[in-house]
């Protein structure tokens, strides 16, 4: 069954595999002890420390292994707010920023801090000029993710970096999508990364804190690596997630080559193959293996649910599949469709073959869920009456997307052009995917209007 959630978390590594079973018979005891096991288990921890610490490109004593990559982001932001509370208590982030960032973030304004979201494009990228404004003489911290983990969109690092830098503001990098195919640019001063995002166990994660910048860990202080990451380390897990990352590396080039083939593949006989889709995410300055796609009048969960019958394994940022039933931030923050998106993230070693097969059992799929669903099946045609006989109002309350849309569609043609339909609509998505509709079918977004529940969605028919 092919696997196309890497993104997710990546298969376990052969090379991970080998490591965590040698640490087990060699590297049970405590390594803080100065006897003969004690000792053993402490040449595997410095190794494997150098080896991650060579990857992340810092020094052995700026980092230490924490119990996952969400902890270790947090450690890392209240560490450097806490650090350097004398700066001031002010925290930026960009708007697509893993989940990890935005907790922390709202638990630092709850606790009295001020926090300024960077918008992205609608690539999903920040204008390093916009971040640099948003730094403040009171920032404490900034915090840029090198690649989203939604659509693969890589982020100008280096530029902000220096901005920070230019600012006296430490920016934490969370890396956790992009360290295993190459080093995160120069200008940051803490990263974080997560192990079974490479091919690692799970329950590994790193934080690393350059020289120089203020560092207060927050909690109850502890004695292992450094005070930062308190609790017995997992020694057979950390040895197995250092030695599947230094793998990884070595294959990083030669396979995002390959993988970015395919992907490029997707990206392109989707378009093609697949009517009213949005393929997201920068074209060029991505991930290699990662692509993300929203389908038009398309269930998410349904659309999922229909590829796992069919033996593939994806993801989705669509409302339909979240457990808080509001549409991911990152799509939001960009501003496209959400309704039907479906995120393919290959590992390593992905066969051609299984691309192929998925890019032939794909539109059948779509096409099937949308009959399913009632969809129109083709484009409005011109409507010859002068004007309206009364305002048009489409009541979708109680009706999750894509129904507020579908049924928007269904009664466009019934306007003439320049008249307005009105969509009443109390699910969160549709305030994202009725513009997008709207800019995918060349019609104009009018705006939000309050109504007795909900919202009043204004659409204008202009042809």
């Amino acid at each position: 069954m092919p696997y196309f959630d890497a993104a997710s978390a990546a298969p376990l590594h052969p090379v991970a595999r080998q490591a965590l079973l040698a640490a087990l018979d060699e590297g049970w005891a405590d390594p803080a002890r100065l006897y003969r096991e004690g000792r053993r288990a402490r040449l595997l921890l410095d190794a494997a420390r150098e080896a991650a610490a060579e990857a992340v490109g810092c020094r052995p004593d700026e980092l230490v292994f924490t119990s996952s990559g969400t902890t270790a982001v947090h450690a890392g932001i209240a560490g450097a707010l806490s650090g350097r509370r004398r700066v001031g208590r002010h925290l930026a982030h960009s708007a697509v920023e893993h989940s990890s960032v935005l907790h922390a973030a709202a638990a630092h304004e709850a606790d009295g801090g001020s926090v300024t979201e960077v918008p992205v494009d609608r690539s999903g990228a920040v204008d390093p000029a916009v971040y640099g404004g948003a730094l403040r003489a009171d920032t404490a911290l900034a915090c840029l993710q090198s690649a989203n983990h939604e659509v693969g969109t890589e982020q100008p690092v280096a530029e902000v970096g220096a901005l920070c830098a230019e600012a006296g503001v430490p920016l934490l990098v969370d890396a956790a999508q992009s360290l295993a195919w190459g080093p995160v640019p120069a200008g940051w001063s803490l990263l974080a990364a997560s192990a079974h995002k490479w091919g690692g166990p799970a329950g590994v994660g790193l934080l690393a804190v350059r020289k120089g910048v203020r560092f207060a860990p927050r909690g109850p202080a502890g004695e292992r690596e450094s005070g930062r990451a308190p609790g017995f380390e997992n020694l057979p897990a950390i040895v197995a997630a250092a030695a599947s990352l230094r793998a990884a590396r070595a294959e990083a080039a030669a396979e995002a080559v390959r993988l970015r083939v395919l992907v490029d593949r997707i990206r392109s006989v989707v378009a093609e193959r697949v009517p009213d889709v949005e393929v997201v995410g920068d074209p060029e300055r991505r991930l290699p293996h990662l692509v993300t796609f929203s389908c038009l009048y398309v269930d998410g969960e349904t659309l999922l649910h229909e590829l796992d019958r069919r033996e593939f394994s994806v993801s989705s940022g669509s409302s339909c599949t979240s457990s808080t039933l509001t549409p991911s931030h990152v799509l939001r923050a960009m501003g496209v469709l959400s309704e039907g998106n479906i995120r393919v993230s290959l590992p390593p070693g992905t066969a051609v073959a299984d691309v192929d097969r998925f890019l032939e059992v794909l539109p059948g799929v779509v096409a099937e869920v949308r009959d399913r669903l009632g969809a129109p099946a083709a484009p409005l045609s011109p409507s010859p009456s002068p004007a309206p006989a009364a305002p048009l109002v489409v009541d979708a309350l109680g009706r999750r997307c894509p129904i507020p849309v579908i049924e928007l569609a269904k009664v466009i043609g019934e306007v003439p052009v320049g008249a307005t339909v009105t969509v009443l609509a109390d699910d969160e998505a549709a305030r994202l995917d009725i513009p997008a509709w709207c800019q995918m079918r060349g019609q104009e977004y009018v705006g939000e209007e309050p109504a007795d529940r909900g919202s009043a969605y204004v659409v204008r028919r202009l042809g």
